[in-house]
């Protein structure tokens, strides 16, 4: 994958995930959901170990300097032509720079590459941010899982397609 450059110009390299990363996915994951309700939604260590092995899943890590500043995972089921955004985070000090947008970007293009024709993902009703970025990035709800997240907040269920269909002329 190669260097990106987002708003506020500071390089940021996206790459795979890998084994070694997984003490610092950890400690990113509690900082960015701290206090959010998502205790039973936390990836934990050892799922991220798995991820960054695993050939149904792509753990896409973003890197400034010798900072891990967010990651994207996204998940693949076999005969499946849809790809499910997992989880995407990113580290405070590098929000409202465009580094969510890369990352979005980064696993779209993954699915692509993979032949799946639509990404599929779920967000908490009540993030703003996070429905403004799927939204301007050509995301549409097509359902809610009520009181998904801690029996209290609803999960909006988005998708987007991403390879247009080509109709034959005529």
């Amino acid at each position: 994958m190669s260097v990106s450059h987002v708003q506020r110009s500071f390089p940021v390299k996206l790459r795979p995930g890998r084994a070694s990363d997984v003490a610092a996915l950890d400690a990113l994951e509690r900082e960015i959901f701290k206090g959010r309700h998502f205790t039973g939604h936390l990836i934990s260590r050892a799922s991220f170990r798995r991820f960054s092995d695993s050939p149904s899943a792509m753990l896409i890590i973003a890197q400034a300097g010798t900072n891990l500043s967010g990651y994207v995972l996204v998940l693949y089921r076999s005969n499946s032509s849809c790809a499910r955004m997992y989880s995407i985070g990113v580290a405070a000090d590098f929000r409202r720079r465009g580094l969510a947008r890369a990352l979005l970007a980064a696993a779209e293009r993954d699915a692509i590459r993979r032949g799946r024709k639509e990404m599929r993902l779920e967000v908490r009703g009540d993030d703003p941010r996070a429905l403004a970025l799927y939204e301007s990035s050509g995301y549409y709800r097509f359902g809610r899982r009520p009181g998904y997240y801690g029996g209290r907040v609803d999960a909006l269920r988005f998708q987007k397609p991403l390879i247009e269909e080509t109709h034959p002329r005529s």
